[in-house]
């Protein structure tokens, strides 16, 4: 009988570590809808933040003066750079 009782809480050890395992959400944290609009509302958002700040700014200081994330940062500077509206300046970012 001794051995029953070890297999059986073996058992139930292993499924209650499949349980915890299997209820983990795997959502991508900071994911970023793109869309035209939606770029081009990341790209006034980096935009204002520059021409509020008149200086050249890093893509971290921009996504904390825009609040919004980094990625969202690096998406509106696409569409700035492919518009001739930014530079880059020792390795900050500024408007031409």
């Amino acid at each position: 009988m001794t051995e029953k009782k070890a297999t059986k809480a073996a058992t139930t050890k292993k499924s209650t570590a499949a349980k915890k395992t299997a209820t983990k959400k795997t959502a991508v944290k900071g994911s970023v809808v793109l869309n035209a609009e939606n770029v081009g509302f990341k790209a006034g958002d980096v935009y204002q933040a520059l021409a509020t700040a008149e200086k050249p700014m890093s893509v971290a200081e921009i996504a904390k003066s825009a609040k919004i994330t980094e990625d969202e940062v690096l998406v509106g500077m696409g569409w700035l750079f492919k518009e001739g509206k930014i530079k880059d300046e020792d390795d900050k970012v500024v408007l031409a």
